[in-house]
This record gives C-alpha cells, sequence and structure tokens, in this order.
C-alpha cells in the first residue's frame, strides 16, 4: 500500500507554485519602462490567484494608483479543490469579513476587486480589497471566472502548469493582453509555437537561464528552504504579449570568419565552417551568442535563443518538429547515436534567418 500511495504523489500534477514578490516587480517593472501608461485605466485580472497568500494581489494592490489602474480583479481556487491542502488555512481577513461562511470557505472559491480608497486612509492597497465567495470552486474555466476574463483588459497570473495549453488558449482566444509563466518546454507545443512564430507571443524580460524560484505547498517537493518557506526551482519564464525594451534590443554578434577564429565555444572554434543538417538546407548554431551576422541561410538555434529574439533583427522560419520543411528534428552524420533516428543525434532547434539579409532562394 505504501508503494502505492508513493507512485500515486509522483503521479500527481504538482501545480501549487507561489511567485515572489520580487519577481513580480522585475518582470512588470520591465514594462512600465517601456510604456508608463500600460496599465492605465486598465482592468486586470489576476485569475488562479490566491489573494491571501498571493504576491501578485499584494503587488498589483500596492501599485494601484501608481499605474492608474481601473479596477483589479483576483479569485482564489477553493482549497478543497487544491491538490495539496495542508498548510492552507483560513485567515483572519476572512474570519472578521461579515461575509464569511463556514460551510463554504474551503469549498467556495473566493472574487476579490479593488476599486477605490474603501477605507479612506488616503491610499489604495490591499486592505482596500472587497470579496465574495463564488457559486463554484474558482477554476479558470467556469462560467464565473470567465464571465471576469471577458470583462479584464490584462490577464496576468501563474497558471497551473499541468493545463498551461488549455489556459493560454482560454486568453488567446478572446485576443486578450496577457503576462503569464509558463515552464520553458511549452515552448515545443504544436500549438503553442505557431503564437511565437506570428508574434502573438513572446518571452518576458526576465532572462531564461536558472528557471524561477516559487513558494511550493508541497512538503515532499522542496529545493531549498528559506526563512522557514518551502522553495522550488522550476524551468519557467515569462511569456507575454506586452510589448518591452529588451525584445527590441539588437544581439550583438560576430561574422562567420569571426566566430570560427575567436568564438569561446570548442564547438564552433577552428572549425572549417559550422556543421549542416544532412536532412535540410540550414546549419547548426549550439548557441545564441554563436550566430553569425552575414549569413544569409537558415540557421538552427537553442530553443533558449528566444529570450533574446529581436522580431526585428530575427525573422522564425519554423522549429524543427513543426514546420513545412520535412525536417524531423536536426541531425548530421557523426552525431552521437540516438537509434530512433538513423543512428544520428536528434536536435530541437528554432529555425532563423536574418531579417535584413535576404536569401537568394
Amino acid at each position: 500500500m505504501a508503494n502505492t500511495n508513493l507512485r500515486q504523489a509522483k503521479d500527481v500534477k504538482n501545480d501549487e507554485f507561489y511567485t515572489q514578490y520580487q519577481d513580480i516587480e522585475k518582470e512588470v517593472n520591465a514594462y512600465i519602462e517601456y510604456n508608463p501608461d500600460v496599465f492605465k485605466d486598465k482592468t486586470i485580472l489576476l485569475p488562479c490567484d490566491d489573494p491571501e497568500w498571493s504576491n501578485f494581489t499584494k503587488y498589483f494592490a500596492q501599485n494601484f494608483k501608481k499605474f492608474k489602474l481601473k479596477k483589479l480583479i483576483s479569485t482564489s481556487y477553493a482549497i478543497e479543490s487544491k491538490t495539496y491542502k495542508k498548510g492552507f488555512q483560513t485567515t483572519l481577513f476572512e474570519k472578521k469579513s461579515p461575509n464569511f461562511d463556514k460551510k463554504k470557505t474551503r469549498i467556495k472559491g473566493k472574487i476579490f476587486t479593488l476599486t477605490k480608497d474603501k477605507t479612506r486612509d488616503g491610499r489604495i492597497d490591499i486592505d482596500d480589497l472587497d470579496w465574495q465567495y463564488m457559486e463554484g470552486d474558482g477554476d479558470f474555466r467556469s462560467k464565473d471566472v470567465k464571465k471576469l476574463r471577458d470583462e479584464a483588459d490584462i490577464i496576468i497570473t501563474n497558471p497551473p502548469f499541468s493545463l498551461f495549453r488549455e489556459f493560454l488558449a482560454w486568453i488567446v482566444k478572446p485576443k486578450k493582453q496577457f503576462l503569464i509563466i509558463g515552464n520553458k518546454n511549452c515552448v515545443t507545443y504544436k500549438e503553442i509555437f505557431p503564437l511565437i512564430k506570428d508574434n502573438k507571443l513572446w518571452s518576458g524580460k526576465t532572462e531564461w537561464s536558472g528557471g524561477l524560484w516559487f513558494e511550493t505547498k508541497n512538503p515532499d517537493d522542496v529545493d531549498k528552504v528559506v526563512n522557514g518557506i518551502n522553495m522550488k526551482n522550476v524551468s519557467s519564464v515569462w511569456f507575454t504579449n506586452l510589448d518591452h525594451g529588451r525584445r527590441h534590443q539588437k544581439l550583438p554578434l560576430m561574422t562567420v570568419d569571426e566566430n570560427l577564429k575567436y568564438s569561446k565555444h570548442k564547438e564552433i572554434q577552428g572549425k572549417k565552417f559550422y556543421d549542416k543538417y544532412d536532412n535540410y538546407d540550414a546549419i547548426e548554431v549550439p548557441f545564441t551568442d554563436a550566430i553569425p551576422s552575414d549569413y544569409k541561410g537558415v540557421m538552427g538555434v537553442p530553443v533558449t535563443f528566444l529570450d533574446k529574439y529581436n522580431p526585428e533583427q530575427f525573422e522564425i522560419v519554423g522549429w524543427s518538429r513543426h514546420n513545412n520543411y520535412g525536417m524531423d528534428g536536426g541531425y548530421w552524420k557523426g552525431g552521437k547515436i540516438d537509434a530512433t533516428i538513423n543512428g544520428r543525434e536528434v536536435y530541437r532547434r528554432i529555425l532563423i534567418k536574418h531579417k535584413e539579409i535576404k536569401s537568394k532562394k
């Protein structure tokens, strides 16, 4: 029985990750710096949230006046509907409210709204939140939250990673602006890569290296403890359709000859030329900083290229597993053995070309 329970625990998707305040602040500052009025007169929805514990609600409530928001809406997911229930207790904020219902508190979601200085203390902050129970458990797919989505201008949250495809479709279909966190691997999804290719979704400001650290409510999945708080590092990044300055910074590059002579990467320096794929007319560029500035053809680059992607400098041609060019992965003779494809190494690559250099093909 113990082994069965252990296997079940491993199979459960751990989606209870809580974003750190400083990570939210660092990311959002990039959009404010690029456009100080990006949130002006906007209604922001924070779904998949827990306002009593979440830093998203705290951050935007604290900056409500500074950002000139019209309305802030945050929704919580019922405690009994969560995968991990330990650590979630009814807060004094809720218990002291006349809205408190002992039966509803653990089975109903809650909606929090902020529009004005309710306490009349001269500022608008988290103490001015109004709240009430929802009809359902607060799932983003419910009628309750869908109605709030339709009202909102911008949706910002850290959605459940296991439901990322469904959540993204939920906000893309009604053409909402958004800033959300997702696993890096989601860029390989066939439903998501076309959005990246067509510049309908792109990387946020925060660099991709190192992932993000979250507070976790799962005591069996902890990487470190900081000041008594269980923390988990997840290979995740920000995705958005809001503009920011880093997206328009030109990536400084060396020429083909300069890379072959001076590159810090042993895979490039000293070679006669870049490796070419056997099954597709493109060169293999294993590092973003090794992209040659003067190559006119298609180049296969790592997925991490996306956090440096400037749509004014590069054109995304396709993805090595989702394109119209007959390329299934990227491989060449002499690579590490992978029995699945003719004994050659398979590479997941984004296919790009320089925008300012027109190919003769």
